[in-house]
């Protein structure tokens, strides 16, 4: 009882306040609807238009010369390359080169003791003499009918013999001297003065580098693409940065029936003499080589099989618009690194988004704080934008 008794008099009470508690929240709920009404508008209007304005970079579409380039890997060989080596056995006389440095056609390079050589000819060279006196001697008699013609013939026929002994020595005495047979620089010594050497051992490396072969393969169904003359681009891990130009000078006339490929040669400059003989080098062969429209492979929004872009609208002035962006399908081609060829779907100089495309859709305004180019890079112009935000 004395508890139905206090809620009895708790209810009572409230009745007596509910008024004034009813008129406290609807002035709350009042000013709450007038302060909405006065600032939300603006408040979402803002909102509104920093949503529908979106910064992006753009690029733009350019014609430039394009190809479709093969790769493959090659070994470089020197334009002419050869291993000077003995031919009779005898001791090193002099050397005239140490390595590494450029000689020329016909230079002395390795000089062989040739003394028993250098004897037997100087014997030849008095025999020479002596059957020559005896020639002019019968020849002054017979012309006295004192000798027989028979005699002088005989005699002249001794000196030829002779004369011919002379050139095979002189023959001889000459592979004593091992010459440069082409301009080209000479390998490491690897002999020296004084050491015996017997036929077909090695005394000097001549390469001519001015000029460079690069041989490499390619596969069989390449063949009707690849023709002499086409320029070619190699690289090597040694020069990672430094491009070798060249063209295709040989297309071999048979296909390995194994590996199903076949034999090409290039040819490369090597004015600086940076390339050597056995180098391994990538190769980029330019096929088909044509004017066609370029942009950055990012700027492509796949969907399924199809290819879209952002194009951002230009007045004719070539100045952006405050337009929404526009999807628009093109049709591409070969791609490279970095680039893909469009084929269908846009125009010289028109404008396509390039970094910032995964966030925009129809109807959305676009901000371009940079567009990139041959002279401009993404990472330049965020630190652009970096640098004016903190500014």
């Amino acid at each position: 009882m004395p508890s139905a008794c206090l809620s009895f008099k708790f209810l009572k009470r409230l009745q007596h306040r509910l008024p004034r508690l009813n008129a406290i929240i609807t002035l709350v709920f009042f000013a709450i609807a007038l302060l909405t009404s006065c600032f939300s508008p603006r408040l979402f209007a803002q909102q509104s238009d920093s949503a529908d304005v979106t910064a992006v970079i753009g690029a733009r579409a350019v014609l430039t010369d394009w190809s479709d380039p093969l790769s493959a890997l090659g070994t470089l060989r020197a334009n002419e390359s050869v291993t000077l080596s003995s031919t009779v056995t005898d001791t090193v006389e002099a050397l005239n080169f140490e390595g590494g440095e450029k000689v020329s056609q016909g230079q002395v390079l390795v000089r062989l003791s040739a003394e028993e050589e250098q004897a037997n000819l100087q014997v030849a060279q008095t025999l020479r003499e002596e059957r020559a006196n005896a020639v002019a001697r019968l020849a002054r008699l017979q012309k006295r009918d004192l000798a027989a013609l028979a005699d002088l013939e005989d005699s002249r026929t001794q000196l030829r013999q002779v004369e011919a002994e002379i050139q095979a020595l002189q023959a001889r005495l000459d592979n004593y001297t091992v010459r440069a047979p082409f301009d080209g620089v000479v390998g490491a010594r690897q002999i020296s003065v004084g050491t015996l050497v017997t036929p077909g051992s090695e005394l000097v490396t001549l390469d001519d580098i001015e000029r460079m072969k690069l041989d490499f393969r390619i596969p069989e169904v390449q063949l009707g693409a690849m023709a002499v003359g086409l320029p070619i681009t190699a690289t090597s891990s040694a020069y990672p940065d430094h491009p070798f130009k060249g063209t295709v000078s040989i297309i071999d006339s048979r296909v390995d029936p194994v590996s199903r490929s076949a034999g090409v040669r290039a040819l490369l400059d090597n004015d600086e003499r940076l390339l050597r003989p056995g180098m391994l080098m990538r190769i980029s062969v330019a096929r088909a080589t044509r004017q066609t429209l370029v942009i950055p492979e990012s700027a492509l929004v796949p969907k399924g099989r199809r290819q879209y872009v952002w194009v951002v609208r230009q007045a004719e002035n070539g100045e952006v618009e405050d337009a929404p962006v526009e999807r628009r399908e093109v049709e591409i081609g070969s791609r490279r690194e970095g680039e893909v060829e469009i084929l269908e779907g846009l125009s010289e100089d028109d404008m396509v988004v390039s970094h910032g495309g995964d966030r925009l859709r129809e109807g959305v305004r676009v901000r371009l704080i940079g567009v990139v180019d041959e002279n401009t890079s993404v990472s330049e112009i965020l630190d652009t934008q970096r640098s004016e935000g903190s500014d």
